[in-house]
């Protein structure tokens, strides 16, 4: 969950070009007023698996396949949903989401909704930090509780930094955040190490998870240390943190080596509830696929059964026998179920399955439930309630009876950016990269020496066109140069591609550019310094001084 610039360190120069997209156009598209949005990556030769390591370098040579591997969705298929986009949802630079329609909905009914990320304090913020300072910034424009955190605890335990190289970085991190535009005093400003509430709730996410899940997700073996485990939980905490007050849509900003935690956090979420609401159509419990047999078979129930309107179950295995040759296994299992219910009714219903609700909790839900209800030892069945009417009724009786009533975190996801050279942006690497706190002739000079997708030769140039989807220069005017000004991104794109824009005059242009960006940034960032002590943070860890290094 949190940002630092570690997932770039091991890409292969050829692997990061082809991550650019941001593209407004394919060379060979069709012209129109429309931008085309990139298609989620580039196929890349032997890049059959994408691997995620929020810790390690993550290679992403082909967007798509996170989609397929990883339940990931085209963030394309919500953006119209979203109300007042960002450019960078705009240009495809966010390219994927999981379950971020409760948050757009939000935005658009002017509802609580939250927004979330976290910075490891592991070196300077540089550009590629600030896709996620914009994207929690934009939230909070729309009207989102925002949250950013220092995880000071995760940088200690998994990286080995002191306390005073962290704070140094923390204050950083602050500093470039504030320069951007969040504003303190509508978001909370926090690290791990003095939230009470975190590691609070941190202990007792713990007792929902266990070493073998971590060690199937992150690889952790004999050799991780304690602290390091124990990081993992702190940052379930801080995903969930928001829902303290008030459980509500929440969405965390982030690179997709990331999605491990988000996976895991939506799963712990789900684990704290008191009570799972599912369909069901008999008193036996169903797995997904199941359900969607049984469901089939009731709305076929005219076709075989004696009462269309009160089919039994065993009349509907026989029709399942007959009908639903596949998928075999799951025929099999449901047939079966079926034929032990016998003559009991297929009938739908709601369920709410006890998951970690009290004897109170469960008594207080009986008692809410209005209508024909079956009550059994773990679970309650109702025949009148709809499943948005009973997800909010099992939340309000968790409520009121000390539970959580978490919702599932919701995730958006960046392309990671290439680095100045071509090849990988790194920390390590400084010609990569474009620090916040650079010079800006040092910006300046970076830009211009930066690799191109141009051509050989001017005139080859003039006659192909250049290759904007892999230069990392063309990158920098889709993801920050450009700012809000979809026009001016796609006026680059277009006179690079048909070949009237050559690299020197774009470079030169872009330096510019980067130039005033940083110059009017460190701006910022000097007018702050002085106003720090304003803040609900503290910058000065206490730890260095308890011999804690």
């Amino acid at each position: 969950m949190t940002t630092d610039d570690s997932h770039h360190d091991d890409a292969s120069p050829d692997e990061d070009r082809r991550q650019s997209g941001a593209a407004w156009r394919e060379p060979d598209a069709p012209s129109g007023d429309d931008p085309v949005l990139p298609d989620g990556g580039t196929e890349a030769e032997g890049a059959d698996e994408a691997t995620l390591d929020p810790w390690g370098s993550s290679t992403i040579a082909d967007y798509r396949k996170l989609f397929e591997q990883f339940g990931i969705e085209e963030f394309d298929e919500v953006l119209p949903e979203v109300p007042n986009p960002h450019y960078l949802m705009r240009r495809g630079v966010i390219f994927g989401h999981r379950d971020y329609r409760p948050v757009a909905e939000a935005m658009r009914n002017d509802d609580p909704f939250a927004a979330l990320s976290g910075f490891m304090p592991t070196g300077d913020p540089h550009i590629g930090h600030k896709l996620v300072f914009d994207e929690i910034i934009w939230h909070q424009q729309q009207g989102g509780d925002a949250h950013a955190l220092i995880a000071d605890l995760e940088a200690h335990s998994a990286r080995g930094l002191s306390w005073d190289e962290i704070d140094e970085h923390a204050t950083d991190y602050v500093l470039s955040l504030l320069a951007l535009g969040f504003d303190p005093e509508e978001g909370t400003l926090y690290r791990q190490s003095d939230n009470r509430e975190v590691q609070d709730l941190a202990f007792e996410l713990g007792a929902e998870a266990n070493f073998s899940e971590l060690q199937a997700i992150y690889d952790f073996d004999g050799e991780t240390d304690i602290s390091h485990m124990q990081s993992v939980v702190t940052q379930m905490a801080d995903i969930l943190y928001p829902q303290l007050d008030e459980p509500k849509p929440t969405v965390i900003p982030v690179g997709p080596d990331q999605d491990p935690h988000m996976r895991l956090a939506r799963d712990l979420a789900a684990r704290m509830r008191y009570f799972g609401v599912t369909e069901a159509f008999a008193s036996f419990e169903a797995d997904g696929v199941e359900r969607t047999l049984l469901r089939q078979a009731y709305d076929a129930r005219e076709d075989y059964a004696e009462d269309a309107d009160r089919p039994r179950c065993g009349e509907a295995a026989d029709w399942l026998r007959d009908h639903q040759p596949a998928p075999a296994d799951a025929r099999e299992s449901v047939v079966s179920k079926l034929d032990e219910a016998g003559k009991e009714p297929l009938r739908p219903r709601i369920r709410f399955l006890d998951r970690n609700a009290t004897d109170v909790a469960f008594e207080a839900l009986i008692e809410a439930i209005d209508g024909e209800k079956r009550v059994y030892d773990e679970h309650i069945d109702t025949f009148d309630l709809d499943h948005v009417e009973a997800e909010e009724l099992a939340r309000q009786v968790e409520l009121d009876n000390g539970g959580y009533g978490f919702q599932p975190p919701s995730s958006i996801y960046h392309r990671f950016m290439t680095g100045l050279t071509g090849g990988k942006m790194s920390s390590s690497i400084p010609a990569s990269h474009i620090s916040l706190l650079d010079d800006p002739e040092d910006g300046y000079d970076k830009v211009k020496s930066a690799t191109t997708g141009g051509r050989s030769t001017a005139e080859e140039q003039r006659e192909k066109g250049g290759k904007a989807d892999e230069c990392p220069v063309y990158e920098l005017y889709a993801y920050l140069l450009s700012g809000d000004d979809d026009e001016f991104a796609k006026e680059v794109y277009d006179e690079c591609v048909g070949g009237e824009r050559l690299c020197g005059g774009c470079k030169e242009q872009a330096a510019e550019l980067m130039a005033e960006f940083l110059e009017d940034h460190q701006e910022k960032r000097a007018e702050w310094e002085d106003r720090l002590d304003e803040l609900d943070i503290d910058l000065d860890s206490d730890r260095k001084r308890s011999g804690a290094d």
